[in-house]
């Protein structure tokens, strides 16, 4: 068989749209930081510190976020008390208090 310019031709273009897709899928590859995700799988002691510190971090961030909306929520309930709504704040005064013996503070 004898090929033809034209398909020499042809066999070029192939050749060069594939090499631009390889360039693209490599350059997309990089982007999502595989290669790192690969390192993390060959070493999978790292990967569990890498998660125990960050399930740490989360865990405690999550505590201290609760914490500060919880006194939040007690500060104002503690001044919609002193405003004296009748059923409102008989009921809010009851539970300041239970939350105010279990944290011993009165």
């Amino acid at each position: 068989m004898k090929h033809t310019d034209e398909d020499r031709d042809q066999q070029l273009q192939l050749l060069q749209n594939l090499n631009r897709k390889m360039e693209e899928m490599v350059s997309t590859m990089h982007k999502i930081g595989v290669a790192e995700y690969v390192e993390m799988l060959r070493h999978p002691w790292r990967l569990f510190w890498i998660n125990f510190w960050s399930g740490v971090a989360r865990g405690l961030g999550m505590a201290i976020g609760f914490t500060i909306l919880a006194a939040l929520v007690l500060y104002l309930l503690q001044h919609i008390i002193l405003l004296n709504l009748p059923v409102i704040g008989d009921f809010i005064a009851d539970v300041v208090q239970i939350v105010q013996r279990q944290l011993g503070i009165n």
